[in-house]
């Protein structure tokens, strides 16, 4: 009896420690996990409607890994005694300027006019700024007064004219109405200045998990580049399971989104670069929202 109650136990833990709970963003960050949640059976996924919600379980470690934005992440590793760290970048930058005026080919175009962002105190509000100074665009007015779920609507509806929205609002205000176009790409923007991509998603882990876990994080980092490669290739099959997995999105919108999303996958140390001028962009305008300095060596796992 001893030794099955042995046996039992050890198999408890065994279950315990490959069940690793992960945190998934609704909308698109999260899709890349649709395809995990529908094949495996090695991890538990709890859904949270935004970053601040999925937040404070990450810190306590009643979610072992989960998407933060780069400045969220780097904020909690310097003000929490490295409470997290950045296992790699999920997702690229996926933001873009809409409007009816296809008149717009360039940032200077924007000059004197006001832009719809719903990104304050996050990445839209200070790449934006960021290339506005790099270009010497003056003048410009953005207008944090309207989410991104209703911007679509307003830039229709004629409140605005010019509006830098992620995905898959763009793709949902192309959608809604013909006249609605993507007049300039952020991505492409910021390429000019600076060369490559800047990350908008990052995928991190509680710091005590890490310690313990290091093979199990790296299974499941294997895993969620299969996913995120499949995702890419089949976006039709994907948003199906978006939409089944209730990650805030219908099919249809989903799988429009996709190709613009800027799914990728790169570790953190490979990914360091890209993070950090990202990163100094926030220390320019708002030290205080990454925690004061750049995270050290050891934020990036």
């Amino acid at each position: 009896m001893k030794k099955i109650l042995s046996t039992l136990a050890l198999l408890l833990v065994t279950a315990s420690v490959f069940a690793q709970k992960i945190g998934v963003l609704n909308g698109p960050s999260g899709i890349p996990c649709a395809y995990l949640m529908e094949n495996s059976k090695k991890y538990e996924f709890e859904t949270f409607a935004s970053a601040q919600a999925e937040l404070p379980k990450l810190i306590k470690g009643e979610i072992d890994i989960g998407f933060l934005p780069p400045n969220a992440a780097a904020k909690v590793f310097n003000s929490s005694k490295g409470a997290l760290l950045a296992l790699g970048i999920a997702g690229n930058g996926n933001l873009f300027v809409i409007s009816k005026d296809e008149s717009v080919k360039s940032l200077s175009d924007l000059a004197g006019k006001t832009v719809a962002c719903a990104g304050q105190g996050a990445t839209p509000e200070y790449m934006m700024n960021f290339l506005f100074a790099k270009n010497g665009v003056t003048g410009v007015t953005l207008d944090f007064s309207t989410p991104n779920p209703n911007i679509a609507a307003a830039v229709i509806e004629g409140k605005f004219d010019y509006a830098v929205v992620p995905e898959p609002f763009a793709t949902v205000a192309e959608k809604k109405s013909a006249d609605v176009k993507r007049v300039l790409n952020i991505q492409e923007e910021f390429a000019k200045i600076e060369g490559g991509d800047f990350p908008m998603t990052l995928l991190v882990v509680n710091a005590n998990y890490a310690k313990k876990h290091k093979k199990h994080i790296k299974n499941f980092l294997k895993d969620f580049e299969k996913a995120s490669e499949w995702t890419v290739k089949n976006p039709l099959e994907a948003g199906k399971l978006v939409e089944a997995h209730n990650l805030g999105l219908k099919a249809p919108i989903a799988s429009a989104a996709i190709p613009n999303a800027a799914y990728t996958w790169k570790n953190a140390k490979n990914g360091k670069a890209d993070i950090e001028k990202l990163l100094k962009i926030f220390m320019d305008f708002a030290p205080e929202s990454v925690g004061g300095k750049l995270p050290a060596e050891e934020f990036y796992w």
